[in-house]
């Protein structure tokens, strides 16, 4: 049950029908992912080898460069002086571009043309952790029989992300309360818990999850069913020095 002043108990985005459809926690399933618009997706045979050639560089740079822009790929192409169906193919790295397009590109979006090879001879960073081999840190709030294990940390060019696999195994009289930068995404796998974030506590089973501003108070709030593990990503801002 909800403590007194709290709002009702919701479930997470296992039942949505217990949700608002106001409620900032829920997105709008068409909307596009950000990945989407921002990245690209297609096949690739077995064969061929991860690492970007410098056509999907230069389709990935396109396709930013024009979004900070606001405009659509028609709008850019004419703008840059090709085909609209020339444009499409070099965001999907349909093709080859000359020299000349080349220019015309950087021209049309108003950048150096080095811009558009941003990334071909950048080693991009990743980080593995084997299982049960993550760091175990302190973290404001530790305390016996709650247990955090560091399994990554990017320093990326926008944002740190952070990963904490959280195992609660004891239960406790007071529990301990977060508040920090960014946004924080909680995944629950194992175990039933009550988890507060500013006025408002859900209930999280396996498989539900909860996303939202670190800023507001949050932590669990009661302890249901031990053992409990969660992961705990925490997304930090680009203006925060680390």
């Amino acid at each position: 049950m909800p403590t007194e002043g709290a709002d009702p108990l919701p479930r997470s985005s296992a039942d949505p029908s217990l949700r608002s459809s106001t409620d900032p926690l829920l997105r709008n399933s068409t909307d596009p992912l950000l990945r989407n618009v921002a990245g690209s997706a297609r096949d690739r045979e077995p064969e061929e080898p991860l690492a970007a050639d410098l056509e999907h560089v230069i389709a990935l740079n396109v396709r930013a460069l024009r979004l900070q822009t606001g405009l659509s790929v028609s709008d850019a192409a004419d703008r840059i002086g090709i085909s609209k169906a020339m444009l499409s193919k070099i965001e999907n790295a349909q093709t080859s571009c000359s020299l000349s397009t080349l220019q015309r590109l950087a021209d049309g979006l108003d950048v150096p043309v080095t811009s558009l090879f941003r990334g071909a001879d950048t080693e991009r960073e990743a980080a593995f952790t084997a299982a049960g081999t993550g760091a175990r840190i302190v973290r404001n709030g530790t305390k016996q029989g709650h247990e955090y294990e560091l399994l990554g940390a990017l320093r990326g060019q926008h944002k740190r992300l952070e990963t904490l696999l959280v195992t609660l195994t004891e239960h406790s009289e007071t529990y301990p309360l977060f508040q920090h930068p960014g946004t924080e995404f909680i995944y629950q796998l194992e175990g039933v818990m009550e988890y507060g974030h500013s006025r408002s506590v859900y209930r999280l089973e396996p498989g539900d999850s909860l996303q939202f501003d670190g800023e507001g108070a949050h932590g669990p709030t009661a302890l249901i069913e031990l053992p409990i593990r969660f992961l705990s990503i925490i997304a930090f801002p680009d203006t925060m020095s680390l």
